[in-house]
Formats: C-alpha cells, structure tokens, sequence
C-alpha cells in the first residue's frame, strides 16, 4: 500500500545556494500543537540547518508558528528539533560533513501518511558564479519551453 506524500514547505534557497550531492529521509520528534500548525502550512526552513551534537541529528532553525488554539501547550517556534535516523546513517552523515564546504541542510518537509517527514541533504556550497550559471540555464529552458509552446500554437 502507497503512502500518500504531501508536501507541507520546501527549501528553495538551498536549492539555490548549494549543490545537493544526497538526500536523505528522517523523521522528525513534534509536540501535538507543532503538527497542528503543520497541518495549516506555518513552516519556514529558509534558513535552517542540521547538526550533529553528541551522536544525535538535530534541525536548528526550523521556524514552525505556533498554534492559534494551543495556549499553554504551545513550544519555542525556534527550537531545535531532534531528527530520527539510524545510527549508521548519522555516522556516515557526520563523516562526511565534516569535510571542507560541506553542510547539512532540510529540503522539505511532508507528511507521508500520517508522519511527518524531513528530507536532507548533504550539500557543497555554490559560488557566484556558479549561481549565475544556474540562473542562466533556468533562463534559457524558460525561453525554450516558451517558443516551443509558440509554435504548437501555429
């Protein structure tokens, strides 16, 4: 049986701002009231990373906006938020981010079914003028896709 995915945010400036080498799929430790306001959209992994403390995964700067109806049971929306992977994974991940230029960083965050998911990914950073070049090609499939559609009209 298929789980349903639906993608609650993405990480868009990562996409911008680093090369994705892997991805990786973790779950993710929330309160009630953090789900519910997932559940409404109240996300932001703009500038958010992960880190390893003491052999444990965890996601630092995920901002998810409290809960209009939680009153007391509300957390910091700051706070960081411990990932689930198997410890392999962890020490393969941290082996290789310790490395020169390279980071952890969410990508998205989804439902799968009823979980909550995060999915990662190890990443080199982007220079300028690597931006530039991506910026380029993204340029010139838009114009490509907007003749091709141009000439199916004629």
């Amino acid at each position: 049986m298929e789980k349903e995915k639906r993608v609650i945010a993405r990480n868009k400036k990562a996409y911008h701002d680093f090369f994705v080498d892997e991805t990786y799929e973790t779950g993710i430790v929330l309160a009630g009231t953090e789900v519910k306001s997932l559940r409404l959209g109240n996300v932001n992994l703009k500038d958010s990373y992960c880190c390893i403390v003491s052999g444990e995964l965890f996601a630092t700067g995920v901002h998810i906006s409290p809960y209009e109806k939680g009153n007391i049971f509300n957390r910091d929306p700051m706070r960081d938020r411990k990932l689930l992977m198997h410890k392999k994974e962890i020490i393969k991940l941290y082996s290789q981010s310790a490395r020169d230029g390279y980071a952890i960083v969410p990508l998205s965050l989804y439902f799968l079914g009823k979980n909550v998911k995060m999915e990662i990914g190890l990443c080199r950073g982007k220079k300028n003028y690597d931006k530039r070049e991506a910026e380029e090609e993204k340029a010139e499939r838009r114009d490509i896709e907007r003749y091709e559609k141009e000439r199916r009209r004629y």
